[in-house]
């Protein structure tokens, strides 16, 4: 039984590219290559190349998602989209492979537009009870009252980008004069932008992942930055942040937030590996967003989780490509 031929996509066109790239180079190190034939290919605009480490070896060919290299052509009997903020994580990539009939590692088309506005994941979520901070949408030149805003949120407040899988662009503000440069700070990352009201607590975040009827829920780890809040500095620059996992949380509370993830990844249709994330007050886990598309670098919170759990990357990988090459 010949291999089946893998593609680990990776790069995209958001600021987390460099960071996808890392992420790819981990997740295609640890695919079984007894098993499957893992090809590293690097989006980026309409550059969509395959690479032998950091060397080009083909283009793509974008109408079927084949390469030619040495006169023989390549087609991929799956997708693993490691891909942070777009095209791989709201929906467009997705709708691509859809329309290919390629099964993929993410969630779908649908889930993954959701969860990629915030505004529009936390108002939905809100309708099933899911405790969250209030929250307004401005989108890009749109006219609006800063002062009505603080009266409506209070301070200080988070700024972010609306559409997007990162910490670049967010801003906690703490004076009212501070929020049109934070709004012009978030706009230059995404069209619109969510301001949130504050929650005072601390964070912790948990993986997810269904395969077939199996459905795992990772330890929960806790996140201590050293900077004022999570920040894109404290998420990838070593030292910035500690992460506890298992979080040092009672055993109610560890299981409050598995409960919750679990019922987030159901109720948004989640597929593949998504890490949710929370702001713990008192006893309530406040939900934050859902990562479709987490990172996967050897230090990214989801290897944690899964080393915490005494599981192997590789064979986790190895399940969730068999449940889509069988199930699609």
């Amino acid at each position: 039984m010949s291999k089946k031929n893998i593609a680990i996509v990776a790069g995209g066109d958001s600021s987390e590219y460099v960071v996808s790239v890392r992420s790819g180079a981990n997740v295609m190190k640890a695919i079984n290559q007894e098993l499957f034939i893992p090809w590293l290919i690097r989006i980026k605009g309409e550059e969509w190349i395959v690479l032998d480490g950091e060397n080009q070896i083909a283009d793509i060919n974008k109408s079927d998602f084949s390469f030619t290299l040495a006169e023989q052509r390549y087609k991929f009997d799956y997708a693993y989209i490691i891909i942070h903020g777009t095209p791989g994580e709201d929906g467009i990539l997705q709708g691509y492979f859809e329309m290919l009939k390629i099964p993929y590692s993410t969630c779908g088309v649908q889930s993954s537009a959701l969860t990629f506005n915030k505004f529009f994941c936390n108002n939905y979520l809100k309708s099933f009870g899911i405790p969250m901070a209030n929250s307004v949408r401005l989108i890009a030149g749109e006219r609006y009252s800063a002062a009505g805003i603080v009266d409506s949120l209070g301070l200080p407040l988070f700024v972010k980008p609306n559409a997007g899988g990162s910490s670049f662009g967010v801003t906690k503000v703490k004076k009212e004069e501070d929020l049109v440069d934070a709004v012009n700070k978030a706009l230059g990352e995404s069209t619109e932008v969510i301001i949130e009201q504050f929650i005072d607590g601390s964070e912790f975040t948990c993986g997810v992942v269904k395969i077939g009827e199996r459905k795992l829920v990772f330890p929960v780890t806790e996140v201590i930055p050293k900077n004022e809040f999570f920040d894109f500095e404290a998420k990838y620059i070593p030292g910035m942040a500690d992460e506890i996992t298992p979080a040092r949380i009672s055993e109610s509370l560890t299981y409050d937030i598995q409960r919750r993830s679990a019922e987030i990844y159901d109720l948004c249709s989640c597929k593949g590996i998504v890490r949710v994330d929370f702001i713990l007050r008192g006893d309530i886990f406040y939900f934050l967003e859902v990562n479709t598309v987490p990172g996967m670098t050897e230090t990214s919170f989801i290897p944690q989780q899964i080393k915490a759990m005494g599981l192997n990357l590789t064979d986790l990988l190895t399940d969730i490509i068999n449940d889509g090459l069988i199930f699609g």
